[in-house]
């Protein structure tokens, strides 16, 4: 089977299982694991590389108020490789091509290729999706063994977090200008980690969200995972959340317990990297009972 990516996450999904081999082609921001992004690349973006955060955010807009895509396919290339299933998704219309032309996509092509969609909002939707692609490539069995691995290191955070008494309130801070909570997966995996989402609700979209109502909030510990941001990128904004009124009376603040990750590696992306970033979350809200994994990048304090 010749398998084509149109997301990282689905790209990360396709390795985890095995099927390295038989992906052919992937998208621009592909780059887990080590070697996906030599492969060819059959999107493209409208995004400048040096775009401010505000200009990615203004432009984002733009394109979602006239229903214009952020990325586009890149057909001759898409068409040489010849594909028999193509991953993709119609969750967010600014992480991908955007469904309409995905499926249009696919009927010109002449081998009429599978198209599949990813939806997940919850990390149980992440664990369907991984069966879902595992059932499209044929190998069932072992998107189940995987998903079982996966799902026993949930299952051990959630254990160690039962003994913990004391939770304290976090916001985790999906892009700064402006201000985004997290929804989605993000306050489940709070929940899981041994902390209480002061703002962003389970299972909802990640929304635009007042700096006053972040204030009134008062978060006890605050992560900042900006999507699709190192970081090395996110501290560049940091000046940015620091001008924000009050930002030096917030209880996250003085009790130094603001952090910063990798949003592009962790949190943002649906795939087997969420069981991650639970594990660098809960080891960032209560070390040593949760100890971080070998392997996995602490997150970065700020002091």
């Amino acid at each position: 089977m010749r398998i084509v990516s149109l997301l990282p996450s689905a790209t990360e999904i396709i390795c985890g299982l095995g099927l390295r081999d038989q992906l052919v082609g992937v998208t621009h921001e592909c780059d887990y694991p080590a070697g996906v992004s030599d492969l060819p690349k059959v999107t493209q973006t409208l995004i400048p590389h040096d775009a401010t955060s505000g200009q990615i955010d203004s432009l984002v807009r733009e394109r979602l108020q006239h229903q214009n895509a952020l990325y586009s396919l890149d057909m001759p290339v898409l068409e040489s490789l010849r594909p028999d299933l193509i991953v993709t998704q119609a969750l967010c219309d600014v992480c991908a091509v955007a469904e309409d032309e995905v499926q249009a996509a696919a009927t010109a092509l002449p081998d009429n290729p599978r198209v599949i969609n990813l939806e997940p909002t919850c990390l149980a939707d992440v664990f369907a999706c991984i069966r879902q692609v595992g059932r499209a490539a044929g190998i069932e069995g072992r998107a189940e063994s995987y998903i079982d691995q996966l799902q026993r290191r949930v299952a051990a955070v959630a254990e160690r977090t039962e003994s913990i008494e004391r939770r304290p309130s976090v916001l985790l801070l999906e892009w700064i200008d402006p201000p985004f909570c997290a929804g989605h997966w993000s306050p489940e995996l709070v929940a899981l980690a041994g902390g209480r989402e002061a703002i962003g609700v389970a299972g909802q979209r990640s929304v635009t969200t007042a700096w006053s109502e972040i204030v009134a909030a008062d978060p006890e510990v605050m992560l900042i995972a900006c999507c699709g941001f190192s970081v090395e990128r996110t501290l560049q904004d940091l000046p940015i959340l620091q001008a924000y009124p009050d930002w030096e009376r917030l209880a996250c603040v003085k009790s130094d317990r603001v952090f910063v990750v990798d949003g592009s590696a962790y949190f943002s992306r649906p795939g087997p990297r969420l069981v991650d970033s639970l594990e660098i979350l809960a080891n960032a809200l209560h070390d040593p009972i949760h100890p971080l994994p070998d392997g996995l990048p602490a997150a970065r304090r700020l002091t």
